[in-house]
C-alpha cells in the first residue's frame, strides 16, 4: 500500500497516478480495483479525480459539457488547430507554464485580429481553446483546438456576421501573425531572463545561439488547420467531447505489459489512419505520459472573445437577438449521465448524495464499511 501510494506522488506532490484506477493492461499481472462505500445498501465507487488519470474523466467531462450546452450558438461552427513547431518542444517542457500561457495569448490575438480585419470578416469573434501536448505515440507535440463559431458580432455590435460557407478565414495569414505574436514575446522573454535553459539547452544562454534559433523559428511557416463549417449545436458538443477531457493515451489503446515492455496502439494518420502497435520499455513509456502533465492550476481550456466570462452572458444575448432564433438547450446527457453529475443516488435514485468527509487512501482502506470491487 505504502509503493502505491508513493506512486501518487511525482513531481511537486502532484496527485498523478490513482491508486485505484490501475489501467487493465491484458498479461500485466495487474488487478484493477475501484472502492466503494454503502450507499442505500448499494455500492457508490470513488475515483481519484485526478484530470490526468485515464478512468476518472469521463463524469467532468459530462457536467462541463452540460454546462457548455446553454453558450452554443444555432450556427455552424470551425474547427482550427494551431500547432507550435517542433523546435520550441524542449523548451516548452522546461517552461511548461510560460510558454503554454504564451500560446494562449499568441493564439487569442491571431483570432480575434484577423477576424476584426475589415478585408476578412470584420467581426468580433467568440471561441474556446483546449491545450493538447502529446501526439498517437504520446510524444511532446503541443497544438491548441480552438471551436469557432462560423461568424460574429459586427465591430458596432449591430448585426451577426456569417462567415463563407466553405472557408472560414485565411489559414496562412493566421500562422504568420500567430507567429510574430509568439516570437515577439518569446524573445522578450529571454531578453528578461524568464527562461529556463538547462542541461542540453544551456548553449541557448548566449545571445548567437539563441538568435539563430530565432531566425530559423522565423523563417519556417507556422501550422494553422482549419476544418470546413460544419454542424449545429448537438453535433459541435459531440465532436468537443472528443478534445476537451482527453489524457496523453486511454486505457483502450494500451495492449500489454510484459517483460518490462509497453506495447499500445497507435493511428498513423501518415498511412491512412491506420492502426499500428508500438512497443517500448516500461520506464519509457512512464517519461512520455509525465511529459504531459501540466502545472499545478494551470488551466487548459479558456473562452475569448465574446465568450469570455467577463461579458459573456450579455453578449451571447445579444447574438441570440440578432441572429433571431429560439435558443433551446440541446440534449447531451442520458439519464444515467444527469444522475451521476448531479449526484443523486445510484440504488434509490431519489436522494442525492452529499459529501460529509474527506479521507486519504490510508484511511480509506480502514474503514469497515468499504470493500473492494474488482472492476476487471
Amino acid at each position: 500500500m505504502r509503493d502505491r501510494e508513493d506512486n501518487m506522488r511525482i513531481r511537486n506532490g502532484q496527485k498523478l497516478l490513482c491508486p485505484f484506477c490501475e489501467p487493465p493492461v491484458a498479461g500485466a499481472g495487474l488487478t484493477p480495483w475501484t472502492v466503494s462505500v454503502a450507499a442505500c445498501n448499494g455500492d457508490l465507487s470513488i475515483t481519484c479525480r485526478s484530470r490526468h488519470c485515464p478512468k476518472c474523466q469521463s463524469s467532468a467531462r459530462d457536467k462541463w459539457l452540460a454546462s457548455q450546452a446553454r453558450h452554443l450558438l444555432p450556427v455552424p461552427y470551425c474547427h482550427v488547430v494551431f500547432t507550435l513547431p517542433h523546435e520550441l518542444s524542449p523548451i516548452a517542457l522546461q517552461n511548461p507554464k510560460l510558454m503554454y500561457d504564451l500560446l494562449f495569448r499568441s493564439v487569442r490575438d491571431a483570432l480575434l485580429t484577423i477576424a476584426a480585419d475589415p478585408r476578412r470578416l470584420g467581426t468580433q469573434l467568440g471561441f474556446l481553446c483546449v491545450l493538447h501536448t502529446w501526439d498517437q505515440k504520446m510524444l511532446h507535440h503541443v497544438h491548441l483546438h480552438c471551436l469557432v463559431p462560423a461568424g460574429g458580432l459586427s465591430l458596432d455590435r449591430s448585426r451577426w456576421i456569417h462567415c463563407r460557407k466553405r472557408f472560414f478565414l485565411p489559414v496562412r495569414v493566421l500562422g504568420a501573425r500567430f507567429r510574430n505574436q509568439f516570437l515577439r514575446a518569446f524573445a522578450r522573454y529571454y531578453r528578461q531572463e524568464k527562461l529556463r535553459l538547462v542541461g542540453r539547452l544551456s548553449g541557448l544562454s548566449r545571445p548567437a545561439a539563441f538568435d539563430l534559433l530565432y531566425k530559423a523559428l522565423k523563417k519556417k511557416r507556422w501550422v494553422v488547420y482549419a476544418k470546413r463549417p460544419f454542424g449545429g449545436p448537438e453535433h459541435v458538443l459531440k465532436y468537443l467531447a472528443r478534445y476537451t477531457h482527453r489524457i496523453a493515451i486511454a486505457n483502450g489503446r494500451l495492449v500489454s505489459c510484459e517483460g518490462g515492455n509497453v506495447t499500445f496502439r497507435w493511428r498513423d494518420s501518415r498511412n491512412g489512419n491506420a492502426q499500428k502497435t508500438l512497443t517500448i520499455d516500461a520506464i519509457e513509456f512512464i517519461r512520455r505520459f509525465l511529459m504531459h502533465v501540466l502545472p499545478v492550476g494551470f488551466v487548459k481550456i479558456r473562452h475569448f472573445g465574446f465568450l469570455a466570462n467577463a461579458n459573456r452572458r450579455t453578449l451571447l444575448a445579444l447574438c441570440r437577438s440578432l441572429i433571431a432564433t429560439v435558443h433551446t438547450v440541446p440534449q447531451i446527457l442520458s439519464g444515467t449521465e444527469a444522475r451521476v453529475i448531479d449526484r443523486i443516488c445510484p440504488v434509490c435514485k431519489t436522494g442525492k448524495l452529499c459529501v460529509i468527509l474527506r479521507i486519504d487512501a490510508r484511511l480509506l482502506m480502514q474503514l469497515p464499511n468499504t470493500v473492494l470491487v474488482n472492476t476487471s
